[in-house]
């Protein structure tokens, strides 16, 4: 087990020594020297003392004006990153504002698509329900009236019956005579 840990420390270690390695002769192979300067084995020592002062003055003058344009140069590849950055930045954000705007306008579009399919349906169930109700209400108009048939055919059979009956002074009546007639036999 130690033997397997140190080894895959061991490939590990080369593995990134050797990304290194590679980025850096990738970076001297792509790098770009400057020119060499003018001040290299340009000084020649005067005689006079005064004379290497003045000369050596007009070389750090020489030297700072050359610094001074580097440095102008360097803002202005900073300036080119930084309005370079800047419009890439822009160009995300309204890549961005674009998808959103898309986004919103599909999703509205969905919302509106499953509201017409919500108000279709429900203009199917409110339809289901009248043809229910109408079905409903015909079927109960249907016994509403066979109760009045037979209600009607009732009360005509009874008022038949009725006519057929007798009032109760001519009931003791003609009870009286039934029971005389039934004593004659």
């Amino acid at each position: 087990m130690a033997t397997s840990r140190s080894s895959l420390y061991r490939n590990l270690r080369s593995f990134s020594t050797s990304t290194r390695a590679t980025h850096h002769k990738s970076h001297q192979q792509t790098h770009q020297y400057s020119e060499p300067s003018s001040f290299i084995g340009s000084w020649e020592a005067p005689s006079n003392p005064k004379e290497a002062e003045a000369k050596l003055a007009q070389l750090r003058r020489d030297y700072a004006k050359q610094v001074k344009e580097i440095r102008k140069e360097y803002i202005k590849e900073v300036e080119l990153m930084r309005l370079e950055k800047l419009r890439k930045d822009e160009a995300r954000r309204e890549a961005l504002r674009l998808q959103n705007e898309e986004r919103k306008r599909l999703k509205a579009e969905a919302a509106k698509v499953r509201a017409q399919q919500r108000q279709v349906a429900e203009e199917e169930f409110r339809q289901t329900l009248l043809k229910e109700r109408a079905e409903k209400l015909e079927n109960w108009k249907m016994k509403e009236m066979r109760r009045e048939e037979k209600k009607k055919e009732k009360n005509e059979l009874l008022r038949r019956q009725s006519s057929l009956w007798i009032e109760e002074r001519e009931l003791e009546k003609r009870m009286l005579e039934a029971v005389v007639d039934t004593r004659r036999f």
